[in-house]
């Protein structure tokens, strides 16, 4: 007859064992820090959720604190997949050969713009007006806005001063009062503003959107369940325009995305590597 203590140990080890399969088998999802992780876990958990339940395989957040250690944790597979911005995917591409998985549509389109911003009674009226102008940036991270004022044929150091003051609301209104003689602004925002006073001054190149990146060491066939899985949100489903909008509330789904879409991006940041 076994004695009880043989059967604790016992147990004890198979609950172990039990705990580290679900753990090995659980995927981690990373994502830029675009907010406090409050906000973040708020936005993310209704996706990670439906994931879990869409691929049969629970899926965790791993957030990061900041855009660096986003990057560096897709490329250096410790999370599975994340959230980043085109200029994120691209250094994770780069540094871990992270592969590109979906990108997210806006407004029914998988693209975005990037405009730069003046007063409607502005006496700017042509790029190379820009020349000794006050301007605002939002986030410093953001590479990709001063890429894009770099790209049109302003050179920063031909500005007469840049500061980056944060959200687009703070540039939208920093121009509007006069602190800022031209800023730059999402299309979605820009479009919003120019019934407010601003006048859009300059459009970039269609640009790719926010994506889902995954690790290289990612297997193929799980991800192309999580691939199935994203594709199959559609905004129109109110259980889905849930999970979707939580993420954003401009954002109608996801679609296919290939590396090719981001080369425009890799030419706009060019200047800066």
């Amino acid at each position: 007859m076994l004695n009880k203590s043989f059967l604790v140990s016992a147990l004890s080890l198979l609950l172990i064992s039990s705990v580290g399969t679900v753990a090995a088998d659980e995927l981690k999802f990373g994502s830029v820090a675009m907010d406090i992780p409050a906000v973040m876990h708020k936005k993310l958990t209704p996706m990670t959720d439906y994931l879990s339940r869409a691929i049969e395989q629970p899926v965790s957040l791993r957030l990061s604190p900041n855009m660096a250690s986003a990057i560096d944790a897709v490329a250096s597979d410790n999370v599975d997949l994340a959230y980043l911005t085109p200029v994120a995917y691209l250094k994770a591409h780069k540094k871990g050969q992270s592969e590109i998985l979906v990108k997210t549509v806006t407004n029914n389109k998988a693209s975005f713009q990037l405009m730069i911003v003046v007063r409607q009674d502005s006496t700017i009226k042509t790029i190379a007006d820009l020349t000794g102008a006050e301007f605002a940036f939002g986030d410093k991270a953001a590479l990709l806005q001063r890429a894009v004022v770099v790209g049109a044929g302003v050179p920063l150091d031909k500005l007469g001063s840049y500061k980056f003051i944060g959200h687009y609301d703070n540039i939208a209104r920093g121009v509007k009062n006069g602190d800022f003689d031209a800023g730059i602004l999402k299309d979605t925002k820009a479009f919003k503003w120019e019934s407010k006073g601003l006048r859009i001054l300059y459009s970039s190149p269609h640009l790719p959107p926010y994506n889902i990146t995954v690790s290289k060491n990612l297997n193929k066939a799980t991800r192309e369940k999580l691939k199935k899985a994203f594709l199959a949100l559609n905004g129109k489903n109110p259980k889905h325009r849930e999970i979707i909008q939580a993420l954003s509330k401009k954002y109608n789904g996801f679609a296919p995305a290939n590396d090719a879409d981001y080369d425009v991006v890799r030419e706009l940041i060019k200047p800066f590597n």
